[in-house]
């Protein structure tokens, strides 16, 4: 609507990405604040609360009775804040808003599950939720590459492509965007512990796309240069203003959880952005946080089952250090300060190239 303004009445401040990312971040925040005590009261009401896991420290009982489902929240608004101000005939923009709306959903499905009558812990299997994400990425994927997105693979430190990934991009977009889901997903277990890294994350993605589509800026950092990709930023700047207005009511103690139908999606718009900007394999820098909460899982997973042994306490990491005495602030804080960190090294990628 704001880009409107700029082509139809000719208000010239609206055409710049940076001002248009600005509107976004304040209509998300705002909208999000406003709602979200509605939805707590409302979700309250219905009991519409998930289920504590039975293994879960001791200090998780107190949380019992917590709504859950605020991703959904937080969601609209950036889909609201999007559509109010980036240029919606651009491809990129719709595999956002497309991405971020089929990953809420699968959300949204596994939540209702876990807070239905027959209070169903775990949700959707994890087979059935694994094949949802490849599903909906596939319909994003394949948009990408019948839109000729770059199929060039580009890695952190590096001035040139190392090769033309070619129609085998389609796999590895397909995983980039599943693994990043669940890695947040996974990480979601404390109390706005997912919340600050992903807003620090999307700060760096939003900047990179940014970047990368300036023609002037992207080839003084020998970064490629691809068109129209800039207009990620404002999406990006959505999902800032949203998530910290959701951190205020996730805080700990949290009044509410975003549960899967939040997560998922910050996981998925996370590895959409890094595939549009070339920075997939950078990723892992940048979500370094989400990738240590992941592999501990797997270690754990994999040592009990091959040496039934256990590798930490519990599985994920963050729950393996509240087992040793780590008070959930601690835990959550430090865990703060490794994203922060990792993302300056991210960023410091870009020049030393």
């Amino acid at each position: 609507m704001f880009y409107w303004f700029y082509r139809h009445l000719d208000i010239n401040l609206f055409q710049y990405i940076s001002i248009r990312a600005g509107i976004a971040f304040f209509v998300a925040f705002f909208f999000t604040i406003y709602l979200m005590p509605k939805f707590i009261k409302w979700a309250q009401n219905r009991k519409a609360n998930q289920p504590i896991y039975d293994l879960a420290p001791d200090s998780h009982k107190q949380k019992v009775g917590t709504p859950t489902m605020g991703g959904v929240v937080f969601v609209f608004t950036i889909l609201i804040a999007t559509i109010l101000t980036a240029k919606l005939n651009n491809p990129y923009i719709i595999g956002a808003m497309l991405i971020i709306a089929l990953f809420s959903a699968i959300g949204i499905k596994d939540d209702l599950s876990k807070i239905s009558s027959s209070k169903n812990d775990e949700g959707l299997s994890a087979r059935m939720k694994i094949l949802y994400q490849v599903l909906a990425s596939f319909v994003v994927v394949g948009m990408l590459f019948y839109a000729n997105h770059t199929t060039s693979l580009f890695i952190p430190f590096h001035k040139y492509a190392l090769f033309d990934m070619g129609f085998y991009a389609i796999i590895f977009w397909v995983l980039v965007m599943v693994a990043a889901s669940n890695a947040v997903n996974l990480t979601d277990g404390l109390d706005g512990l997912a919340v600050v890294p992903s807003i620090i994350s999307f700060f760096t993605l939003s900047l990179i796309v940014y970047i990368t589509g300036h023609a002037i800026i992207s080839g003084y950092l020998l970064l490629p240069n691809i068109k129209l990709v800039g207009e990620l930023a404002i999406v990006g700047s959505a999902f800032i203003g949203a998530l910290i207005a959701f951190l205020w009511f996730n805080s700990h103690p949290a009044q509410v959880f975003m549960g899967d139908s939040g997560s998922l999606a910050i996981g998925g718009f996370m590895g959409y952005m890094a595939i549009v900007a070339k920075s997939e394999i950078l990723l892992v820098i940048i979500g370094f946080l989400f990738v240590i909460e992941t592999v501990s899982v797997i270690l754990q997973v994999g040592s009990f089952k091959f040496r039934q042994k256990r590798v930490f306490l519990m599985a994920p990491i963050h729950h393996h250090f509240e087992e040793k005495g780590w008070h959930e602030n601690k835990v959550i804080i430090r865990f703060w300060i490794i994203a922060f960190m990792s993302n300056l090294v991210a960023l410091m990628s870009l020049k030393i190239r």
